[in-house]
């Protein structure tokens, strides 16, 4: 272990759904925490340690590889996943608890936090009609072959009418998007581009300005950004929400910015609720320090249901907040 200075060192894995991010951002942290130390022993430095290269020399790589590794194997041995509501989860947590208890003398808590849990009960279903003429969507689980998916959180619906469908323009990340929207999407669907504030953000627009339906699209700034992708709206959302390809999502737009077509929108999603989901949170801390002095360092321990997450565990991707 390193040296403990006046700062108190909180390292908190979280397993917050989304990119699993956690072995290599656990070297950082050791590395942070080590610099940190070092830079503070006398009290007078007011460097940053993320500003410091040599923090990359207190980490090593195969220390890394020999972690994501094991990652992957609880990923091919749970589904090929290690998403919360699988196996390879819950290894992944045993894992960085019994490493941290073995290999320091943090103080290490695992609690629990529940969401909501549910399945779909068929296929979602989308189709639109553009002056009478009717399109179907094709949902499948498999990017290539995919028009929409289906968003995490959205509301059920089922309605067999059509719908008119309203534009959100620039992004539909503030208030005045909406509000300038015409037609006013009160009572309609509301159709929004990928891009600059969070999916969440855009649907609680959408509820607040009582959008009857959320369709988002990809952005096509890439061939990987124009398959539809798999997101998650809020936990309390109460409108229904797909996720389309930006080549549907582009056409749909193109087409009901002309006043001329009658653009409308039909869908169907069916959910079966199940019983509230616990996922685990580990937190571990420096059984020292100054509590007015605390170095927050945060990442997810999970994947996404469509693989194991090594990929995205070889990024640093890290949040380090210093609490005063």
């Amino acid at each position: 272990m390193p040296s403990q200075s006046g700062f108190k060192q909180l390292f908190i894995l979280t397993t917050i759904i989304g990119i699993a991010v956690v072995i290599v951002t656990f070297s950082l942290s050791i590395a942070t925490y080590v610099k940190i130390n070092d830079d503070k022993n006398d009290g007078s430095s007011t460097t940053p340690a993320t500003n410091n290269p040599s923090l990359v020399t207190y980490v090593q790589l195969e220390d890394a590889m020999t972690h994501l590794r094991q990652f992957q194997i609880f990923g091919s041995d749970g589904n090929k996943t290690r998403a919360v509501d699988f196996p390879g989860f819950n290894k992944t947590l045993d894992y960085i608890v019994e490493h941290l208890t073995a290999n320091t003398d943090y103080h290490v808590n695992r609690t629990y936090f529940y969401i909501k849990n549910f399945e779909l009960a068929s296929e979602p279903f989308l189709s639109s009609k553009i002056n009478d003429v009717t399109r179907n969507y094709t949902y499948a689980l498999q990017p290539s072959s995919a028009e929409f998916y289906y968003m995490e959180y959205s509301a059920a619906y089922s309605n067999p009418d059509y719908i008119g469908l309203t534009v959100i323009p620039n992004l539909g990340c503030f208030d005045a998007d909406w509000q300038n929207a015409l037609p006013s999407v009160a009572g309609r669907a509301a159709i929004v581009k990928r891009g600059d504030c969070p999916f969440v953000e855009k649907g609680r627009l959408a509820e607040k300005y009582n959008a009857t339906a959320l369709l988002l699209y990809n952005d096509g700034t890439s061939p990987g950004r124009i398959p539809p992708m798999y997101v998650s709206l809020d936990q309390d959302n109460t409108i229904p929400g797909l996720f389309l390809s930006y080549t549907v999502g582009q056409e749909l737009v193109n087409a009901a910015q002309n006043e001329s077509n009658n653009v409308q929108v039909q869908l169907n999603i069916e959910l079966e609720d199940l019983p509230d989901l616990p996922v685990g949170n580990i937190c571990a801390d420096t059984s020292t320090g100054d509590v007015t002095q605390t170095i927050v360092i945060g990442s997810h321990s999970d994947s996404v249901p469509a693989g194991p997450g090594i990929n995205d565990n070889g990024k640093i991707i890290t949040k380090v907040i210093l609490l005063n």
